[in-house]
């Protein structure tokens, strides 16, 4: 009998994680044994939780969701660049007893939209929201070198801070460009999965325009619903979802298992 290594997703709330869904998938997929647990923990129990988690030696690693990622990125072990400038982390792997701590939303997310053939180079980009989510991707989009990055937030204090951090790696504006069209629209913003989503007003969009949300929802997002009274181009984060769980489990073992048929099964649950 193969080793049943152990692995999770901490969070709180958990209980609608898709993530056991998805690496019960892949493990069966690459026949790797597995037991994938989501975990809810208490913000104050966190630490405790992790150390004792990985005392058993065949934890193999987590996934980390909110309220956790950025206590993560403090947990004592070697974290990537990624994980450091963003400073948050989504994945925790124990190899030979030490802690490695990585981000894979970024990669997910640009690896969903190379799939959905969404180029950003020289493309104007609009964000909505100055949060986490938003953070996540924004160190991978300015590599794709667009021509114009904006961020529009209810508090505009926010974006600023999120501005001023990564001015350094390229121009980042907090008004749109009134005579430049919008190529792509990416929400980040947890509004667009509560209902409350703001809707930006005097915006100017290509005729190809796309849009992305960046949260994900067995029904259609209201960002999604929005968007599509201006576009064919709609998508939502179940992509980016499966995509950096896929680079996790590489991180765990070595294997970067296939997305496509896990994203068809989400597609199904979606129909149900």
């Amino acid at each position: 009998m193969s080793k049943k290594f152990k692995l999770g997703v901490i969070g709180n709330p958990i209980e609608h994680s898709l993530s056991p869904f998805i690496h019960s998938r892949f493990a069966r997929q690459e026949n790797i044994n597995l037991d994938y647990q989501a975990y809810k923990v208490n913000e104050d129990g966190f630490h405790s939780f992790i150390n004792e988690f990985f005392a058993d030696s065949l934890a193999k690693g987590l996934n980390v969701t909110l309220p956790f990622k950025k206590p993560a990125a403090e947990i004592e072990g070697t974290i990537s660049d990624e994980a450091k400038q963003i400073d948050a982390v989504n994945t925790i792997s124990q190899i030979n007893n030490k802690l490695f701590l990585d981000s894979t939303d970024g990669i997910g997310f640009i690896e969903d939209l190379q799939e959905k053939k969404i180029n950003l180079k020289n493309k104007n980009v609009l964000l909505i929201g100055a949060g986490a989510a938003i953070e996540s991707i924004l160190y991978r989009i300015i590599f794709e070198k667009p021509s114009s990055i904006c961020i529009q937030n209810r508090t505009i204090e926010k974006a600023i801070l999120l501005k001023d951090k990564y001015s350094k790696f390229g121009s980042i504006d907090l008004n749109t460009d009134s005579e430049a069209l919008i190529d792509v629209v990416i929400n980040g913003s947890s509004a667009g999965l509560t209902g409350n989503f703001f809707e930006p007003e005097d915006l100017n969009f290509s005729k190809k325009v796309f849009f992305y949300d960046l949260n994900y929802s067995l029904d259609q997002t209201p960002f999604c619903e929005w968007a599509s009274n201006h576009s064919s181009n709609v998508y939502d984060g179940t992509g980016m979802l499966v995509n950096q769980a896929a680079h996790s489990f590489k991180s765990w073992f070595n294997i970067l298992p296939s997305t496509s048929q896990v994203i068809n099964d989400l597609k199904g649950l979606k129909n149900e």
